[in-house]
Formats: C-alpha cells, structure tokens, sequence
C-alpha cells in the first residue's frame, strides 16, 4: 500500500527488508488501551485496503467496525489503488459525518499508504483488510505505531510470514493493544454455543473430524492494456499464491479454524493431501489451484479430513462434523446451526438453540473489539489467528507438493513467496505447482 504521489512514484518496500528490522519502541503505547474507557471519547478508526467494487473485506469491515458503538468515526484510508479508495470513500459516506469523516488529507494512495496513515496520531484503531500476503508487514508496522487492530484472516501466506506474526502478536500483548480476528465464526453466538458444547463433553471424545468447503468460483477483473504485471496480479489478488495463499489459506481457513477451535486450539502434527487445477486453467487465474484434499493428524492419532473446491457447476457445501464416541456434531453454515446424534441410529441428542445477540459475527467482533478497547481490556487472538493460518499453508504446501508435510517443518519453512520488490512493472507468474515435482523449502 502507498502514499500520496511523492517525488519517487515507484519507491520500493521490500517485506524481505520489513521483517529483519528491530521492533521499536512506542512511548504512548501503554496509554493507548485506556485513553477511550470512560466510553465519551471518539475512537478513530483508519482503513488499510479498501477493496475494489467487485470484492473486499475492507468496506465491510469499515462498516461494522463504525456501528460497533457510539463514538466511532472512521477518519483516515489507504490503498494502493485510488479508484478502490475512492469508490470506498464514496460508499461509506452516506452513514454521516458522524461515522465518517475522512478528509482528503487523510486520504492516502501507493505503496506506502499504510505508513502515512499509521503516522496519523489521531488514529486509535485500524483494519488491515489487504491482501493477504501483505499482512505481515502492515500489522508489524500497526503494532509498532502502538494502534489498536482489526485484522483479517488468513494473516500470512508463507512460514516468514507466519513467523513474524507470531512476533508481533506477543508485541501487541507487551503493549496492551486490542488484536481481533477477523475469523468471525469465534464471534457467532450459535457457534459458541456449539464449541462450548463440544468442549463439555457433548460428543464424548473426539475420534474424527471432517469440513467441507466446496463453493463456487468467485470474482476475476479482466486485465486491461495499461495494467502492468505487478497491477494486475494485485488487482486480481484471489489467484496469486503470494498474495491470496491460495483459496484454501483465502477462505477454507474459516472451516480450519473451526475445527481447531473443536481441538481446544490444539493443531495437527502432520498433513499429507492431494489438488490441482481441473477447471481454472487459464492464465487468467495466475497459478493456484481449484480444488485441495487434506488428511491432517493430530498427537493423539485423531485425523481431520478436510477438503475444498471452488468450481462453478458443482454442488456447494459448507459444512463440518466432529465424530466423537457418544455423537456425532454435523455444523451446517447455512443457519447457520449444529445438531448432534447418536452414532448408528441417528438419533438427535442436541440441537442448537442460539443465544447472545441476534446480530450478525462480522458486526459482533467489532462490538467485541470496541467494547475491549473501552473496558481497558483488550483483546489479543493472536494464537489462533496465526496457527490456523499455519495449518492451512502447511496443507497447501502438502498439496502442491505431494509430501507429507510436518508442521515444524511449515513453520519454519524458508520458502519467502514475496516478490523482490514492491513496484509497478513486469513480474513473472509462478509456474502452477506439481505434485511430485514442486519441491518443499
């Protein structure tokens, strides 16, 4: 993400360079999660990545995170892209200048956008709503500004990347800064009902886990003339690995982190896994695949298949079970809503009744991060954010290779799936991965 033109358009920022630099030390930090307790002060929230007409977490999120509680502005925006800012700029104004005041100053476009917004004193809180692969180094940068974070998933798309998280996760707990999740299933009131069932026992032991993701394709922006190689795999993000991760890091994290969540937070060991690219074979959709098959093994012997597919012509499902030795809990995200039976006859022996707000997750994580931020209490979930990330690239990297692939291993990968730099201009695909023949780093 960038700034305003500057003298140097194409100044570079390399994540290679970002990641080695010493973490510094922010004088205000420690005040930070308190100055809005007494409830009367205006948080003020920046946007990092606006997302584009088509698709993008980050106007959403900007959405939620300013009906999350009264007193919350958004009041500053980056992107890489004007025309994303803009259209974003636009849509969200029609909630008033008492959720939305961002003046052009506070308007920031290129590459280094996200450092000219973090050097705004005024902003209190910030999403990071990027593409992936950049998560790293915006949240890095975040943490080191002393701001508090809302942050979507996955949170990196290489073992480099995940490392760094790790680090700066502990750096946000050292400065009391709120670092919410942005996978919002931990958020939804059935869903917790559900875990917490799971976790009293409801299914008996667990002996097996299964979750489905199985969807359509999703958005693509057709490349134009004037898109240079590094605009247009960035406009185009889904289908980059060093950008999206690919589509089971992208968006079957959601159904591997439920299942993680089954484990108490506990993660496989191992995974092995089978994938390839059947349908979105063109060089329109960059080099990852359409369809992932993974076994991961757990310590204790306890295997998780998990598989997912976005494929248009095929039937959707989205939906997980856990198998225990008193039930099995069949999650249908359609609700969305659980129901455990007995093994064998079937019988129902629970079903959820939904408690909490009736609202929506993505609207109750902000409540939960605005609420955290007021109380002085602030949220950290770190752990879960980045080890579910982790599990999900150790299953690419078992499916694009065809190994079996440890988790030790995935976390300290070595393999840095950035680009050499950070500008516009030519950049090479990657060839799609071949199992068998794609080595492990």
């Amino acid at each position: 993400m960038v700034s305003k033109p500057t003298s140097n358009p194409d100044a570079v920022s390399s994540r290679r360079d970002f990641l080695k630099a010493s973490t510094a030390t922010v004088v205000g930090a420690a005040l930070a999660s308190n100055v809005h307790a007494a409830g009367s002060d205006v948080i003020r929230v920046g946007l990092i990545g606006c997302g584009s007409p088509r698709g993008g977490r980050g106007r959403g999120a900007a959405e939620n995170c300013i009906h999350a509680g009264a007193n919350v502005k958004l009041y500053a925006m980056a992107d890489l892209f004007k025309d994303h800012l803009d259209y974003t700029r636009s849509y969200l104004t029609k909630f008033g200048t008492d959720k939305v005041d961002v003046a052009d100053e506070r308007c920031f476009v290129g590459w280094d956008a996200y450092k000219n917004l973090l050097a705004l004193k005024e902003v209190d809180l910030v999403i990071l709503a990027t593409p992936p692969g950049f998560r790293p180094t915006h949240l890095k940068a975040a943490v080191e500004a002393g701001k508090h974070v809302f942050c979507e998933k996955p949170v990196a798309v290489d073992g480099p990347g995940v490392r760094s998280v790790l680090q700066t996760c502990e750096e946000a707990k050292k400065k009391n800064l709120s670092l919410v999740s942005g996978l919002c299933w931990r958020y939804h009131p059935t869903m917790q009902e559900t875990f917490q069932k799971i976790h009293d026992g409801g299914v008996g032991e667990i002996i097996a886990l299964q979750c489905t993701y199985n969807a359509h394709g999703l958005w693509m922006i057709p490349r134009k003339p004037e898109f240079s190689d590094m605009e247009w795999q960035v406009r185009n993000w889904l289908y980059f690995t060093w950008l999206s991760g690919d589509h089971n890091v992208e968006q079957h994290i959601h159904s591997l982190d439920k299942m993680a969540w089954a484990m108490r937070d506990e993660y496989p060991v191992k995974a092995n896994g089978t994938g390839g690219r059947q349908v979105r074979t063109g060089p329109e959709y960059g080099n990852i695949f359409d369809h992932h098959f993974v076994v991961y093994e757990y310590a204790n012997g306890v295997k998780l298949f998990s598989c997912c597919r976005q494929q248009n012509g095929c039937v959707a499902d989205i939906s997980d079970n856990i198998m225990g030795t008193k039930g099995i809990c069949h999650i249908d995200t359609g609700g969305p809503s659980a129901t455990i039976k007995s093994p064998g006859k079937g019988v129902s022996l629970w079903h959820t009744t939904g408690r909490g707000r009736a609202g929506d997750m993505y609207l109750d994580e902000h409540i939960a991060l605005i609420e955290g931020i007021r109380a002085g209490k602030p949220i950290n979930n770190g752990n879960y954010m980045t080890k579910s990330t982790l599990m999900a690239i150790m299953g690419r990297m078992a499916t694009y290779t065809g190994q079996e692939i440890t988790w030790d291993k995935a976390l300290n990968s070595k393999q840095d799936l950035s680009p050499p730099e950070l500008a516009f201009g030519p950049l090479s695909v990657p060839e799609v991965a071949k199992p068998g023949v794609t080595k492990f780093s």
